[in-house]
C-alpha cells in the first residue's frame, strides 16, 4: 500500500483493526488452545502459524472463518514479546459491525489479554478516571490522540449503585465490543475532565458523555454530534450514547500508526490457504514464470540477431576496405608547384647578387676613401 510520508491512507471498509496487551503469560499457548477450541466446534475453518514469519520475539497466528456461510473472513494476529498484541482482519465485502469480532476468536472470554497500550484501561469493562487531576489531564489527552480504538467518556452526575456500573461494551454490536474504550468520571471530576479536553474540542455535558475525536481528527467530526446531553446510569440501555458511537465508528478515517504495515502483512504474506487457493495460486505462479521464461527467449533472440547483424556488417566493411586500391600522395596543385619555383629563383638571385656573400665582403680591400681617413 503506498503513502505519501505526511498522508496515511484511509482505512479499507472489508477490514477490522485492534490492538492491546496480554497481562498474563504464555500468550501464544492461550492464542492457539482458543483457536483450537474453535476449529473442532466449526466456528473457524482453519489455523496455522507460518514459520516463515517467526522473528526473535515476535509469533503469527492466522485464521480464517466464514460470516453469513459465504463471506470468507482472513484475520493475523502478530504476539510481540509476549504481550502485546496487534490483530487485522479482512472480508471480502465491507465489514458489518453485526458479524462477530475477530478479537473473539483469538482470544477467550476468562483471559487478561484486553488492555489498551494507550490508557492502560481495560476494552471489555467500564474505567474509572484516576483521582489525581494530572493523571486524569494525562490519560485524557492519551485516549484523544489515539487512532486505535474508540474513547468513550461518560460523566456520573450521581454516584451510581449496581446497576450504573454495567459497562457499555456488552450492548455494542459485536464488530465494536474489543474497539470501545469506556472511561467513567466521577460527580466531582467534571471540570477537570472539560479542562483536559479542551485542547481536542470535546466537552462533556454535565451527566452526559462524548465520544473523543482521535487523531487525526475525522473530517466529519462535531463535538455536538457525538455527544450526549443525559446518559441514565440506570442499568437500561443507552441508546442514544450507542448511536454516537456506532456512527463516530463508520466515520472515514486514517490508518492508525503502525496498522499500514499490519495490513500490507495480511496481504502480501498470507499462507493459510485452502486447496482450491493454493491450485489457483500454483497456476498464477506457472503462468507468470512462463511468461518471464518467454520474455527472456525474446530478449535472446533479439540479441541473437543484432549480434549476427553485426558481425554481418563488420565483414562487409572488411571486404569494402580490402578491394580498395593503395592510396599514395597525390600530384601537388599547379599553384603549388609555382610557389616553388619561384621560391628557388629568389633564392638563386640573392645568391649572384654582388655584396651579399659575407665571406666576399671579408676579401674585399678597402678602398681609398678609407686609408685617406
Amino acid at each position: 500500500m503506498l503513502s505519501s510520508p505526511n498522508v496515511r491512507p484511509p482505512t479499507p471498509l472489508t477490514v477490522w483493526l485492534a490492538h492491546g496487551h496480554h497481562a498474563g503469560s504464555a500468550a501464544g499457548e492461550v492464542v492457539r488452545a482458543c483457536l483450537e477450541r474453535h476449529k473442532d466446534g466449526g466456528g473457524i475453518d482453519d489455523f496455522h502459524e507460518p514459520a516463515e514469519a517467526r522473528i526473535e520475539g515476535e509469533q503469527v497466528f492466522e485464521a480464517r472463518w466464514r460470516v453469513e456461510d459465504t463471506v470468507t473472513v482472513r484475520a493475523r494476529l502478530t504476539l510481540r514479546d509476549g504481550h502485546a498484541w496487534l490483530l487485522v482482519a479482512e472480508a471480502e465485502r465491507p465489514w458489518g459491525l453485526h458479524w462477530p469480532s475477530p478479537a473473539a476468536m483469538f482470544w477467550p472470554q476468562d483471559a487478561d489479554w484486553d488492555r489498551d497500550p494507550v490508557t492502560g484501561g481495560r476494552l471489555r469493562a467500564l474505567n474509572p478516571l484516576p483521582q489525581d487531576d494530572k493523571a486524569v489531564r494525562r490519560l485524557l489527552k492519551d485516549a484523544a490522540r489515539d487512532g486505535w480504538a474508540v474513547h468513550v467518556v461518560v460523566h456520573e452526575a450521581m454516584t451510581p449503585d449496581e446497576r450504573g456500573l454495567v459497562p457499555l461494551a456488552g450492548m455494542l454490536p459485536p464488530g465494536l465490543r474489543h474497539r470501545v474504550v469506556e472511561h467513567r468520571a466521577a460527580p466531582h471530576q467534571l471540570r477537570v475532565v472539560n479542562w483536559a479536553l479542551r485542547d481536542c474540542g470535546a466537552q462533556v455535558p454535565r451527566g452526559g458523555a462524548v465520544v473523543l475525536p482521535g487523531s487525526p481528527v475525522p473530517a466529519e467530526y462535531d463535538t455536538d454530534r457525538f455527544s450526549v446531553r443525559t446518559v441514565f446510569l440506570d442499568g437500561s440501555e443507552p441508546a442514544e450514547l450507542l448511536a454516537a458511537v456506532t456512527r463516530f465508528a463508520a466515520l472515514p478515517r486514517p490508518l492508525p500508526d503502525g496498522a499500514e504495515e499490519a495490513v500490507t502483512a495480511l496481504r502480501e504474506q498470507w499462507r493459510l490457504f485452502t486447496v482450491e487457493e493454493e491450485l489457483a495460486r500454483q497456476r498464477a505462479l506457472v503462468a507468470m514464470y512462463a511468461d518471464a521464461l518467454e520474455a527472456m527467449t525474446n530478449s535472446r533472440d533479439l540479441y541473437r540477431e543484432a549480434a549476427e547483424q553485426a558481425h554481418e556488417a563488420l565483414a562487409a566493411y572488411r571486404e569494402v576496405v580490402g578491394a580498395l586500391p593503395e592510396q599514395r600522395p597525390g600530384p601537388d596543385s599547379p599553384l603549388q608547384q609555382l610557389t616553388r619555383t619561384f621560391g628557388r629563383l629568389k633564392e638563386t638571385a640573392l645568391a649572384l647578387r654582388p655584396g651579399t656573400d659575407p665571406a666576399r665582403e671579408e676579401e674585399r680591400p678597402p678602398t681609398r676613401g678609407s686609408d685617406a681617413g
